[in-house]
């Protein structure tokens, strides 16, 4: 991973659990074009400029934590999420300072993306 400056105390990395790395590889780089490291084939990570993460073969239980996804266009990543196989759990709704939605991703995580 490239070296960045790492930020005292804030949230820097995350770790998915999925049945099929492949899949999700395919999942999320077609709806939001992150790339992907393989580390062996248990493992994968994906690199951002304010977060990184990663996903290990496991099977996904749905948690309490909702990771949240930031779009200049919610529509345009809506549409990208149907197409790549997410399942919209909760439509574009409004609320104070946006709108967003939530999706889960073929191995049943929600998530959600918010705009302006």
């Amino acid at each position: 991973m490239t070296q960045k400056k790492l930020k005292h105390e804030q949230v820097q990395y995350i770790e998915f659990l999925s049945r099929d790395l492949a899949r999700a590889k395919n999942f999320y780089t077609s709806c939001f074009g992150w790339k992907f490291t393989d580390y062996g084939a248990e493992y994968t990570a994906f690199e951002g400029d304010y977060l990184d993460g990663g996903f290990t073969i496991g099977e996904p239980v749905k948690g309490s934590i909702l990771v949240i996804l930031y779009s200049k266009d919610i529509e345009s990543s809506k549409n990208k999420v149907i197409s790549a196989g997410g399942i919209i759990v909760k439509d574009i709704f409004e609320f104070p300072g946006g709108k967003r939605f939530q999706f889960t991703d073929p191995d049943g995580y929600e998530l959600a993306v918010w705009s302006e």
